[in-house]
């Protein structure tokens, strides 16, 4: 991913935090030299040092086959909010360009065995049943119910190499950068909202 100096994010911390908050990502492998890719929420887990992107995906959904491939490298992206930025919001001329948050993940894909993949289907109703009423945790659903992780196939993806860019006008001056966040206030789309507030939260003036 192109990366200018203004917009690289190393802190391993607040990528991981990053990916955790937006788990909904893109995985994309090759297949006969075509890209592939699917869109399915992902976990995080650590084994020992090692980072394992973790998920599942139908096993009607070919994709997974790729992962059978010794040594396939996988791409995995995540993205945060992104918004539209007018250059009428600059003091100065310049031109309108598009703020964004975006990780890339690259790594090397294995199938889950039966096992693994039952745990990680427990870690992932936990995070998002368990404040819920009636919640719908592994240990609650029926063996029926259960029978169904046939139909889909576990994966993980050891991490090789990540990439983080927020482009957040952090190259504009303070005048700028204040300005931008009051005008994405004004918009109408939850995306300008949700930029805004990122803005807010990563000032450095």
């Amino acid at each position: 991913m192109y990366i200018p100096k203004y917009f690289k994010v190393t802190n391993v911390d607040e990528i991981w935090d990053f990916v955790q908050k937006n788990s909904f990502g893109t995985i994309v492998t090759t297949e006969q030299g075509k890209p592939i890719a699917t869109h399915l929420p992902l976990g995080l887990n650590k084994k020992g040092d090692d980072y394992y992107i973790t998920g599942h995906m139908a096993y009607a959904n070919p994709q997974w086959k790729t992962f059978e491939v010794e040594n396939e490298n996988v791409l995995v992206m995540y993205q945060g909010p992104h918004a539209y930025i007018s250059s009428s919001w600059y003091k100065q001329e310049n031109v309108p360009t598009w703020n964004y948050q975006s990780v890339h993940v690259y790594g090397t894909a294995s199938i889950m065995s039966e096992q693994e993949l039952e745990e990680d289907l427990i870690l992932l109703l936990q995070k998002y049943e368990r404040h819920r009423k009636n919640a719908a945790l592994w240990e609650n659903l029926s063996p029926q119910t259960k029978k169904q992780i046939k139909g889909i196939v576990g994966f993980k993806i050891k991490i090789q190499e990540v990439q983080a860019a927020y482009k957040l006008s952090q190259n504009r001056n303070e005048e700028d950068y204040h300005n931008i966040i009051d005008k994405l206030s004004e918009e109408e789309d939850l995306n300008s909202h949700q930029m805004a507030e990122v803005m807010k939260n990563r000032e450095s003036f």
